[in-house]
């Protein structure tokens, strides 16, 4: 009798050491699940932006990583010069204009393919045959493994005359460095040795 009754207080012990230890694991395991989810709700409160609207209302905006868009932005960036710089109207104003802003976005290399283009009389002939220049960027393609990133961008360049449009293919290269942001710069980049690596007739239509 007196074995049976230890054998009982020997398994009641067992039970309870086993309840015990079910018991701690779901503790510790509703604690870590308390913790993690706290600390993911405190990182994505931290990614909201609340914003005053003219001191009227809030508006509520998402952080992010700038790094994440710089592949974008360094494309726009391309892509923004050159439209500033191919698409012509014959007129001086405008032309100056364009350059001018254009040139925000490059260094001295563009200005000297622009001056080369202007000693050779390509804008005088825009301007007095009333030609209209426009470009379509099929692609920009950049490296981003190395700095200072290489570009090559690749686009249709329109020459549209009163008898006949001239569609060119056009392919520049140049590199990429990180420059600071401005209003005139907004993405903050800064296109490095400029070059037109093609510029050929590809088809000319009549009007």
């Amino acid at each position: 009798m007196e074995f049976k009754t230890l054998r009982n207080i020997e398994n009641s012990f067992r039970q309870i050491r086993l309840y015990a230890i079910v018991f701690a694991v779901l503790c510790i395991s509703v604690v870590g699940y308390t913790v993690w989810r706290s600390y993911r709700f405190a990182e994505e409160q931290r990614q909201k932006i609340y914003v005053l609207d003219n001191g009227k209302s809030l508006m509520l905006a998402l952080s992010q990583d700038a790094s994440i868009n710089r592949p974008v932005e360094a494309r726009e960036h391309v892509r923004r010069f050159h439209e500033l710089f191919f698409t012509l109207a014959p007129d001086k104003n405008a032309i100056e204009s364009n350059m001018s802003r254009a040139f925000n976005l490059a260094d001295k290399s563009a200005f000297d393919y622009y001056k080369d283009l202007s000693e050779k009389g390509y804008y005088s002939r825009i301007i007095s045959g009333n030609v209209q220049q426009r470009i379509e960027v099929d692609s920009v393609l950049c490296n981003f493994d190395n700095y200072p990133y290489a570009v090559r961008t690749y686009a249709k360049q329109f020459i549209i005359r009163s008898s006949n449009v001239t569609r060119r293919n056009l392919i520049t290269s140049c590199y990429l460095v990180n420059s600071v942001r401005s209003d005139n710069n907004p993405q903050g980049f800064n296109i490095e040795k400029f070059a037109v690596v093609e510029n050929k007739d590809i088809e000319v239509i009549e009007r």
